[in-house]
């Protein structure tokens, strides 16, 4: 069953004035992430409610195929999702434009196997991940490979948890000893369960062997909105940035926005999921050299993860 959170905001009029309508009865839609995604623009999600006159809806769903829904039935005019799958889908032909990239990189190695101090010791070892052929997936074989270990023989891959949520429980439960999970799930694990620990943070083991940030998450935009309706996109992407700047500089404030807004259960796990969730909001024309090369570790890995192909520069708005 599909969970959805969705907030129902106002806006002032200033992000009308140029006369975009949009698809659904004047509302702008921004589809996002219930997660680290959501955490950046928690501040602009709450200046919202404020607001007044026109509508802007925000829906905060579990499971980036959700939002991959509505980027293709239309139904969103911006959207946050992994950049590899922003790239399928603009190199399937639909029309959304990169806009910035928000999150870079919230993947960890973590369990209750205090054994392992190194990549090495993951020799024949049983490590869950979730979503086989997914970034996590890909980007954790990847750093087997340059540790000299074959994933598909030195070390056991297993996809039995088929989602996010349902790998951080089985870590929590100890069901799964070793699991590649994301924060702000990392944080709720260690909460569960003390005996849980960080193994490895596979954001900085990316850095170290390929010095390329991870260029994890897209703000993307519908083509048509992009081309009609600048004034309104420029709003909208100055408030994410702000907003991601405030999280950042306020973490204490910004977990208490982020359970009001149901992200998060308590304060405590988000104010220990902000450091650890990378939220920087950058511009992607201003760094698609850097996006390119992380979309090519990932098309020289598996090309098919990002569409078959490198997207053009009309990728970039």
């Amino acid at each position: 069953m599909q969970i959805k959170f969705p907030i129902l905001l106002v806006v002032t009029l200033i992000f009308f004035g140029c006369g975009y309508q949009p698809k659904h009865s004047n509302v702008v839609t921004i589809a996002t992430l219930k997660g680290p995604s959501a955490m950046g623009m928690i501040k602009f999600i709450d200046s919202l409610s404020t607001a007044n006159d026109s509508q802007i809806k925000v829906e905060i769903l579990n499971e980036p195929i959700q939002v991959r829904k509505m980027v293709i039935d239309g139904s969103a005019d911006f959207a946050i999702l992994p950049t590899t799958m922003a790239s399928i889908l603009y190199n399937k032909g639909i029309d959304y434009r990169l806009l910035a990239i928000p999150v870079w990189g919230t993947l960890y190695l973590f369990g209750n196997d205090t054994t392992i101090t190194k990549w090495e010791h993951l020799r024949g070892k049983r490590v869950h991940a979730m979503a086989k052929g997914m970034t996590p997936d890909v980007l954790f074989r990847y750093l087997l490979i340059q540790h000299g270990l074959n994933p598909d023989k030195d070390v056991t891959l297993d996809y039995s948890f088929p989602t996010h949520i349902d790998l951080a429980n089985a870590v929590a439960a100890e069901q799964a000893n070793l699991g590649v999970i994301s924060e702000p799930l990392v944080s709720l694990v260690m909460q569960r369960n003390a005996r849980v620990k960080s193994i490895f943070d596979l954001n900085a083991e990316w850095n170290k062997v390929l010095d390329v940030p991870i260029a994890q998450t897209a703000f993307i935009v519908k083509g048509e909105l992009a081309k009609n309706n600048q004034e309104l996109v420029e709003k909208i992407v100055r408030s994410y940035q702000y907003s991601t700047q405030w999280v950042n500089q306020y973490p204490d404030s910004a977990a208490n926005l982020i359970v009001k807004y149901n992200i998060l259960p308590n304060a405590q796990v988000a104010a220990n999921a902000i450091p650890r969730s990378n939220l920087h909001f950058v511009r992607a024309n201003t760094i698609s050299t850097q996006i390119n090369a992380y979309l090519n570790i990932f098309y020289q890995m598996s090309p098919d993860i990002i569409g078959g192909k490198l997207p053009d520069e009309n990728f970039y708005q």
